[in-house]
């Protein structure tokens, strides 16, 4: 599922949420819940050819040196 789509059922569950009493506390921390929820589907995380290079380099040297001296 993409995230237009789940962004679609989130907000579906928020507008359920928005229908139980204002003082429910489990519609309260639902909302918590399902804010952030929103909020980690909004970001943007990307990682450049060049860092993942770099990342793979430093897994491969760090377990050269686990090889060589241990």
């Amino acid at each position: 599922m993409e995230n237009e789509g789940k962004n679609a059922v989130v907000h579906e569950e928020v507008k359920s949420m928005n229908k139980l009493p204002a003082n429910s506390s489990y519609a309260t921390h639902r909302l918590r819940v399902l804010n952030k929820i929103l909020q980690l589907l909004s970001a943007q995380r990307t990682i450049s050819d060049e860092e993942l290079e770099l990342l793979f380099v430093l897994v491969v040297f760090s377990l050269f040196i686990l090889v060589v001296f241990v």
